[in-house]
């Protein structure tokens, strides 16, 4: 069976109702993806519960600290189980090799990946943090710095997946959000893509929240989606 290429991202303020969704979706379809906000209001033992549901987990806490605080943070994590957790590219080379010695101590080793830039940021926002040019080459130069540091992959905008394929290699996971079926609403995002344009771009994985979450029937969205990249 082929692994499923879509992450839901479950964007929930309690497990409660993150759970309720886990229950009308599919493992063999999607993965999960557990964000701050969740993480903060349920903890470890909602990953517990949708490990035990046999979906897949994405721990989606972007780390950024020093390094020796990180390194701890992703320890914790692989003893939880979690199939891919990641850190933010900005923090640097020596957190982003702290982090990576890290979860080669623990048992199975999870995917780690770095974040380079959020999708709702764009060139203005950049300026304002004192980064200049536009945000694909901050992108590239960021990826370029994760994969010397040993990192599986990275978080990017779907704009950014064929330069990134090209550069890096086949080997180099992808993760991208800003991913919006056609005929769904741009929301908050400012560099996104539908998922079969993402996938033909260089996509290994495709984090999807709203257009799932929020649609009347959550798997006959899902499997829409799913059908889409299939072909």
């Amino acid at each position: 069976m082929t692994e499923p290429r879509i992450i839901v991202a479950l964007d929930y303020p309690d497990a409660k109702n993150a759970l309720a969704l886990t229950a009308r979706l599919d493992p063999k379809l999607c993965k999960m993806k557990v964000g701050q906000e969740l993480y903060t209001a349920a903890g470890p033992q909602l990953i517990e519960n949708i490990n035990k549901s046999g979906f897949s987990i994405f721990l989606d806490l972007k780390y950024h600290d020093i390094p020796n605080t990180v390194a701890a943070a992703c320890a914790a994590a692989t003893r939880l189980g979690v199939w891919m957790l990641n850190v933010h590219a900005l923090g640097g080379r020596a957190m982003m090799s702290a982090a990576r010695e890290a979860i080669a101590q623990g048992g199975k080793r999870p995917k780690l990946i770095a974040v380079t830039l959020l999708t709702s940021m764009g060139a203005a926002d950049l300026a304002d943090v004192g980064i200049g040019g536009n945000p694909q080459d901050a992108v590239l130069g960021l990826a370029r710095l994760a994969q010397a540091c040993g990192m599986d992959g990275v978080v990017c905008s779907p704009q950014e997946a064929a330069a990134l394929r090209k550069q890096c290699g086949k080997d180099f996971t992808l993760v991208t959000p800003g991913i919006r079926p056609a005929e769904a609403a741009q929301d908050d995002q400012q560099r996104f893509a539908t998922p079969r344009q993402a996938i033909a771009d260089g996509a290994d994985y495709l984090v999807i929240g709203r257009p799932i979450t929020r649609a009347s029937d959550p798997l006959a969205a899902l499997r829409r989606i799913s059908e889409e990249i299939a072909k």
